[in-house]
């Protein structure tokens, strides 16, 4: 029988700059911009929800609604996610809906297609797609999350301009940009495209959120559309900042209980899991460098869109029982990343897993493994550690130690707790 590593608990000491009232500073941002001279009474405001899990932005987007309706103006919500739940028109209402972004906590209506108006031809040469419903307001106000991209870099990367492309551009518009970003770069295209799209669309204002490492509301700022570029090469600095990470630049093998669109792009962060540029390996100078990926389930919030599963070597067979292999499919296509939607080795039980995964770790004996176990790429303030790293965290001024080492809990069937119910057995214990 295979020895395994015993393992601690870590409580990480990260930035924490926080809104403590989101619908309060939302107002307060959105009051600066004195959108009473744009938008008259009457006037009709699309507003723009995501697909990704923004902690709060039910309470956001509640907040730019009360705001668009004090000025006598009508909103709606649009969802603007791509091709995200299964490129449907309710599978995009849902998915907003499942954020609690729903007309009657909100307080408008929220109108979903997946069709789109072409507004023009872009400088490259391919069609410039933007919303059906939103190309028939008379204003927009674009709703996001700055962070770093899981694929792409450089000064601008996911944002308000992505949003006004991939989400906005729906199902159509994400899919011929993706390709045309194979033929240019990101930043060319997510130019090309936001300036066309802000010259032409009627954008009234942006509504930028950053968040810490904690999955809380850092910051919350309301943007001009005139400012959208220069606005966010600032604010992704701040989120490249406060962006989570893992407490140790190294592991042999990384847990992660759960993946999903909820969670990042591409199911785990590759800012997080050091998989930006390569599916199974760091680069040269990327951190962390994992050697192996185990990844344990979907996230319901997800809807059994699977992106990024691919990028793990190894994982439980109920990860791809939950798969919905059309939607996992449509979604990475369209993003130029089939090798995200592809099958991973996989295994009816943790300790199987961790059998096989173990001696493709080198030379390292089990017991003396690296490992580190998170809930998601989303969650990483606590984290479970091998011993291996006990005399490095008992050094690190960042690093609180919050348990002794203890064997991994594998019960009797050979399967490990899932972590939110492991983080309430610790919070009794302790």
């Amino acid at each position: 029988m295979t020895a395994y590593p015993e393992i601690f608990r870590v409580r990480q000491h990260l930035p924490r700059p926080r809104v403590e009232d989101v619908a309060l500073e939302t107002e307060a941002q959105l009051a600066q911009l004195k959108l009473k001279e744009k938008v008259q009474p009457g006037q009709s405001v699309a507003i723009t929800v995501g697909s990704r899990g923004i902690a709060n932005i039910h309470l956001i987007a509640r907040a730019v609604v009360q705001h668009v309706l004090r000025l006598g103006a009508k909103p709606f919500i649009v969802p603007a996610m791509g091709s995200h739940g299964g490129g449907t028109a309710e599978g995009q209402r849902g998915i907003v809906e499942g954020y609690g972004v729903t007309e009657e906590f909100v307080g408008c209506p929220i109108r979903s297609s997946m069709e789109t108006v072409i507004v023009c031809q872009a400088e490259e040469g391919f069609p410039v797609h933007f919303d059906r419903h939103a190309s028939q307001a008379d204003h927009v106000v674009v709703m996001g999350r700055i962070k770093p991209h899981t694929g792409f870099v450089g000064d601008i990367e996911s944002g308000l301009m992505k949003m006004m492309l991939i989400g906005l551009g729906k199902h159509e518009g994400a899919k011929i940009y993706h390709r045309a970003i194979m033929n240019y770069s990101f930043g060319q295209i997510l130019r090309s495209v936001g300036r066309e799209v802000l010259s032409r669309c009627r954008v009234a204002a942006g509504v930028a959120i950053v968040e810490n490492g904690y999955d809380e509301t850092a910051q919350i700022t309301a943007v001009a559309p005139h400012e959208f570029e220069e606005r966010e090469k600032e604010l992704l600095l701040l989120a490249r900042q406060w962006l989570p990470k893992l407490p140790f630049a190294t592991a042999d093998l990384l847990l992660v209980d759960e993946i999903g669109k909820n969670i990042s792009g591409t199911g785990m962060d590759t800012n997080v899991v050091g998989r930006k540029y390569n599916d199974h390996a760091a680069v040269e100078h990327e951190f962390p460098k994992i050697r192996r990926i185990i990844v344990r389930s979907l996230t319901e919030a997800t809807h059994g869109n699977a992106t990024g599963i691919g990028m793990s070597e190894f994982c439980l067979s109920r990860a791809i029982e939950q798969m919905d292999q059309r939607i996992t499919r449509i979604n990475c296509l369209t993003g130029g990343h089939p090798t995200a939607a592809m099958l991973p080795l996989d295994y009816p039980t943790d300790r199987e897993v961790l059998d096989h995964a173990l001696p493709t770790c080198g030379l390292v004996e089990p017991p003396d493994a690296r490992l580190m176990w998170i809930r998601n790429t989303l969650d990483v303030a606590e984290v479970e550690c091998s011993r291996a790293y006990l005399a490095e965290a008992r050094q690190r001024n960042d690093l609180e130690i919050l348990t002794e080492p203890r064997p991994l809990p594998l019960d009797a069937r050979g399967m490990l707790p899932d972590w939110q119910e492991f983080e309430r057995h610790h919070a009794k214990a302790g």
